[in-house]
């Protein structure tokens, strides 16, 4: 259900400003690490993905499998009077913003950019979230916030740097970089707009309807973006059965669970808190790495984990 838990009585200012949140419970922290998981498996599955299909594609197809998925647990969104159509401009923007866009340009950076460069880029999501909240939501940046993103991304930075400092000094940026950057920047603007409650209440009141009143407007805006992309390259798709199971995983996983998961942590602790468990996900790659190729973990691993964990403790402090 997307819709904030707030306190039956709050003081005037609280109230006033948007992004606060309650003490972080156990159970907001579980929805909000299980969408950083399955990203780390999407950014996985996206680069092995590289030869069989376009990167912009693979996002439309796995769209597409989303779309069937949700379709009937949510049927009557897309009937004449469902709110859908009336309140179409917000469901176009997040449709746009989640769905055409934020995987289309990870997929797209993965082409184009290193593993490296593409996760370094996109660990700077909590600044970017105080930064538009600030901006535009009216949303006051804490000294616990700003402390917990520098933790964060502190530890972001030992995974990156796999404890040595010298690889970051290496790095040259890329087009591709520019390409997770983007996508980073409209991940964030999503997240705050989540916390609008615009919808129609029955769209709201089902995970369902809501996520399918997205898709309905993503599956246009990633056509499109996807009809360019066989218009102006090469565009080839290889079927088979390492493409297939790989459809599915990020179409149920990293899709419909982890929406699902992100717009309930949302709604419940703040995007700006819940951009600090985003940066789970470099951490959970590493683990994955590790668990896959064969790279045992090391030391600097369990430092990375608890700067990271420090940064989500201290932000999510009053």
């Amino acid at each position: 259900m997307f819709r904030p838990t707030l306190p039956a009585r709050r003081t005037q200012q609280a109230a006033t400003v948007p992004g606060m949140t309650h003490k972080l419970s156990p159970g907001t922290a579980l929805l909000l690490t299980i969408p950083p998981l399955l990203w780390a498996g999407n950014a996985v599955v996206g680069r092995l993905m590289q030869g069989l299909v376009p990167p912009v594609t693979l996002n439309f197809l796995r769209w597409v499998l989303a779309f069937a998925i949700l379709l009937p647990l949510a049927p009557w969104v897309l009937r004449r009077g469902s709110g859908l159509w009336a309140h179409r401009r917000r469901f176009a923007l997040l449709g746009l913003l989640g769905v055409g866009t934020y995987n289309a340009l990870q997929y797209l950076a993965l082409k184009t950019s290193t593993p490296l460069n593409v996760t370094l880029v996109a660990s700077s999501a909590p600044l970017w979230m105080m930064a538009l909240g600030a901006l535009f939501f009216q949303a006051r940046v804490s000294r616990p916030q700003l402390l917990g993103a520098l933790l964060s991304m502190a530890g972001v930075l030992v995974v990156l740097a796999r404890g040595d400092g010298s690889q970051l000094a290496a790095l040259r940026l890329v087009p591709g970089d520019l390409f997770i950057l983007l996508a980073t920047v409209s991940w964030a603007w999503y997240s705050w707009l989540l916390t609008r409650r615009d919808e129609p209440e029955p769209i709201r009141a089902d995970w369902a309807a809501f996520l399918l009143a997205q898709v309905v407007f993503g599956l246009g805006w990633s056509g499109l973006f996807s009809a360019a992309e066989w218009t102006l390259t090469d565009a080839r798709i290889t079927w088979g059965w390492p493409l297939a199971g790989a459809l599915v995983f990020i179409a149920v996983g990293p899709a419909v669970l982890a929406y699902r998961c992100w717009g309930l942590g949302v709604q419940r602790a703040g995007p700006a808190v819940a951009a600090f468990f985003a940066n789970l996900a470099p951490l959970f790659a590493a683990l994955m790495s590790a668990a896959f190729l064969g790279e045992a973990p090391r030391p600097y691993h369990a430092l990375a984990f608890a700067l990271i964990v420090g940064g989500i403790v201290v932000s999510s402090r009053r």
